[in-house]
């Protein structure tokens, strides 16, 4: 059920992230805006739909943001260990630079740890 509160939320949280006014387009940030002046719980079918196809869009955005960080966090961290183990003559590290999930995975724990700096580069 799509509520005043729930939607309260998912804007701000997209105003926190600035994806607000980059994600959605203007008639659906105004949808999203008159339904929670207007309306306490969203009975409406076809309002339903609505607001759902626009939360998803924000929560894809949200989730690609996320993800770009891990990339770009992981990555950094990855060409630092490729240089290393390169140098200690390991002729297969040159490929971990093309392992995504392996910088995703250096990406998280970056993160989690917070060995990344200010703006999301990696400080290690």
């Amino acid at each position: 059920m799509v509520t005043r509160q729930g939607l309260m939320k998912i804007r701000a949280k997209a105003l926190r992230r600035r994806v607000w006014f980059t994600a959605l387009s203007r008639v659906e940030r105004c949808i999203v805006d008159l339904t929670i002046r207007c309306v306490e719980k969203v009975r409406s079918p076809v309002l339903v739909k609505t607001i759902l196809n626009v939360i998803n869009k924000i929560l894809k955005t949200l989730e690609s943001g996320f993800l770009k960080k891990l990339n770009r966090v992981g990555s950094a961290i990855v060409e630092k260990i490729c240089r290393i183990a390169l140098g200690w003559g390991n002729r297969n590290a040159s490929s971990w630079k093309h392992d995504s999930g392996f910088i995703i995975f250096l990406g998280i724990n970056a993160v989690n740890s917070g060995d990344f700096g200010i703006h999301g580069g990696y400080v290690g």
